[in-house]
């Protein structure tokens, strides 16, 4: 397995996110980093989004449209209705 210590698996997770980055970098699979990141106790990135999805859905039923949330967030639009949609209580307006 690759040496890469805790500090520095923080500090890559922050540059490349995905624990498939990661290994490829590396030269690992995505399920090394994901050992590894179990050893050292450090959760996905995935599990910091709450508050981003809670920002989300709130401009959404503020009226705000997918597309507008998407760049003030700095997402993707899919990224954006993709949260929307696994966010039970919202309907999605057709336009």
């Amino acid at each position: 397995m690759a040496r890469i210590g805790k500090n520095q698996l923080v500090k890559l997770q922050k540059k490349y996110k995905t624990d498939e980055a990661i290994g490829r970098l590396y030269g690992i699979s995505r399920q090394a980093v994901h050992q590894l990141r179990d050893k050292y106790g450090i959760a996905p990135v995935a599990d910091r989004h709450g508050d981003r999805n809670a920002e989300i859905v709130k401009l959404y039923k503020q009226g705000m449209a997918g597309t507008r949330i998407a760049r003030k967030l700095k997402l993707s639009v899919s990224q954006t209705y993709r949260v929307l949609n696994a966010t039970q209580g919202v309907s999605i307006r057709k336009v």
